[in-house]
């Protein structure tokens, strides 16, 4: 690995996912880098120019996520939501996604390693390659999996179960992710000559190793649950490093001078109905009398008319550069894009479709940064109208979420990895 310090310890850290699943890793990456560490970064090779932009050392994982979110199986878990439907349909697709990437996890800790840092989305494969090389591991999580009596699994949204129930719904879920990694995890094992072990056996020695994670997430926006284990802990977000200053377009610059701060859209990953959405989107704007910001990202939403003044549609815009600009944010509620939000200061809008994004949208309502989620199963042009109204002109929300952005901005959350890398090599 490139490193800056002699004595730095040779630091992986391993992601898989969305474009949210990889950005706030680089940030912790050169900060570590900076404390003297040799860093890489393994994710989909989709995300080469990402880290290397930040002049850490990728190493590329199999896998492609936008394929798979673009087929039918997708398309299916976006019109189940959050549930047990919803929950099977993402079985059927993570079991796809971890298949593709478990080989590729032992290629990337083949150039030597000194400790692993792993993802919610790695952690399960990565217990075994640590095992191979025998060297110590780190969760460094972006989501909230421990099961809980304070709310239950990501997968079935934000309404409370009630403590008992909510805690047995995370054991479940639990064992729900098993079954996405039980084939690849044996997989793995077998390359790299490791004895038959099954996941739940590994959660067990892990939990009776008191195996350390530290949550990339504000303890403001999510509380650390009183009945976690001591090892699991809530330390604040990870910020995507900026890397090279990024130059606005001028019509971008154009339309934001030409009137009052306009409000962001953006569906991250969403790859489904663009037209519609489109569509849909400029009417509301028109409906609530709001300008508009329209970030194509994958869903490539691209079909608004030129002749509309009040709106522009560009391309990726850094949220740290953007956001601050808007006076409110529409977005899928991944949790990157909702922890730039709040790190922001604005009021949201949030459409959850999937995974995580139903658990943060609640966190969002929750928190009196935003009005009730919409989901997209509900989403029209009417409904949409009326929360841009609520989160524009209700002081209260822009007062919540600017409160949330000063607790942020005295967290330290990569600075807590760094103490705990270090007592982990020492």
């Amino acid at each position: 690995m490139d490193g800056t310090g002699a004595d730095g310890v040779r630091l992986l850290i391993v992601t898989a996912g969305s474009r949210g699943d990889v950005a706030p890793y680089t940030g912790l990456g050169v900060r570590l880098r900076a404390a003297g560490h040799q860093v890489a970064i393994a994710a989909q090779s989709s995300f080469a120019d990402l880290v290397g932009g930040c002049g850490l050392e990728f190493r590329a994982l199999p896998g492609d996520l936008r394929t798979l979110q673009a087929d039918s199986a997708a398309r299916r878990l976006r019109r189940s939501g959050p549930g047990l439907r919803g929950a099977g349909e993402f079985v059927r697709i993570g079991r796809r996604f971890v298949d593709q990437i478990g080989a590729g996890l032992l290629a990337a800790a083949e150039p030597g390693v000194d400790a692993l840092l792993l993802s919610t989305t790695t952690a399960p494969l990565g217990y075994s390659v640590a095992e191979l090389h025998g060297v110590p591991s780190l969760g460094v999580f972006l989501q909230p999996v421990q099961p809980t009596a304070d709310f239950p699994p990501m997968m079935l949204g934000t309404r409370t179960l009630g403590a008992r129930l909510n805690r047995a719904a995370g054991h479940l879920g639990q064992a729900v992710g098993r079954q996405v990694y039980a084939t690849a995890s044996r997989r793995l094992r077998e390359r790299a000559n490791l004895p038959p072990v099954g996941l739940r056996e590994l959660a067990r020695r892990s939990a009776a190793d008191r195996w350390p994670v530290l949550h990339g997430f504000s303890p403001a926006v999510v509380p650390r649950p009183a009945d976690w284990p001591a090892e699991l802990r809530v330390v604040g977000y990870w910020w995507p490093d900026p890397a090279t200053p990024w130059r606005p377009p001028p019509e971008l610059v154009d339309f934001l001078a030409a009137g009052p701060p306009p409000v962001y859209v953006g569906f991250g990953s969403m790859v489904s109905e663009r037209d519609r959405l489109a569509d849909l989107v400029t009417l509301a704007l028109r409906r609530a009398g709001l300008r508009g910001v329209l970030q194509a990202g994958w869903a490539g939403l691209s079909g608004v008319h030129a002749e509309n003044d009040d709106l522009i549609t560009i391309g990726e815009a850094p949220h740290d550069w953007i956001f601050p600009r808007m006076a409110a944010v529409v977005h899928h509620a991944g949790g990157g894009t909702t922890a730039a939000g709040l790190r922001a200061g604005v009021p949201a809008v949030a459409v959850p479709m999937l995974a995580d994004q139903p658990f943060w949208a609640g966190r969002l309502a929750a928190l009196g940064a935003a009005p009730a989620p919409v989901p997209p199963r509900r989403l029209t042009a009417a409904r949409l109208a009326d929360a841009l109204r609520a989160a524009v002109h209700d002081p209260a929300y822009g007062r919540r979420a600017k409160a949330l952005a000063a607790e942020l901005a005295d967290e330290d959350g990569a600075g807590a990895v760094l103490r705990a890398v270090e007592r982990l090599a020492g």
